[in-house]
């Protein structure tokens, strides 16, 4: 079984803000899925090549975003290399992305919650940048919306994000980084 996570905040608020686009590429990804509620997140289970996927937008606000996933990777008994995160990243251009495995948070509380509840940092990321404005409150920057530019940028790389979740689907994780990682330089 394979675990598929979007981070983002839950609610109407928070759509379309840059903290979201674990979620925005969930949604682009799964089109109308019906969602159904589990462990304080929303989920959809599919099959993808003969293997149940778990679908997961946690509703814990991004800060406690492990103790959803904790709950998944329990009850469903999901090996850490079995877990794909969907996450924004401050330190990457609006354009790029890098897909990462056994790495730190980076100062990203949502990824700092997932380690510190599964104790370990093995799962794979595919992080999406949101740029930095050094001008604006880290907190402010990250709860706001997409420009009408960035918001068209991301749009263009979503069949991108599709391909690498995907590939994340069938392929070992060096394969992913290795067909996907520089394609954005």
């Amino acid at each position: 079984m394979k675990l598929i996570v979007g981070l983002g905040n839950p609610g109407s608020s928070y759509q379309n803000t840059r903290h979201n686009i674990g979620f925005m590429v969930l949604d682009s990804y799964l089109k109308d899925v019906k969602w159904h509620k589990k462990f304080q997140a929303s989920y959809t289970e599919l099959t993808v090549n003969n293997e149940k996927t778990l679908f997961v937008k946690p509703e814990t606000y991004m800060n406690l975003s492990g103790n959803s996933i904790r709950e998944f990777v329990n009850f469903y008994k999901i090996p850490y290399e079995d877990i794909l995160v969907i996450q924004d990243d401050l330190d990457l251009p609006i354009g790029k992305y890098r897909i990462k495995t056994n790495s730190s948070s980076g100062g990203h509380n949502g990824i700092k919650s997932i380690i510190e509840n599964l104790q370990s940092n093995a799962f794979a990321r595919l992080k999406i940048g949101i740029s930095k404005n050094t001008t604006q409150d880290t907190k402010d920057y990250v709860l706001g919306k997409f420009t009408p530019e960035e918001k068209q940028k991301l749009e263009s790389l979503m069949p991108t994000f599709h391909s690498i979740i995907e590939s994340f689907l069938t392929e070992n994780i060096n394969k992913v980084m290795n067909d996907y990682n520089g394609l954005s330089d």
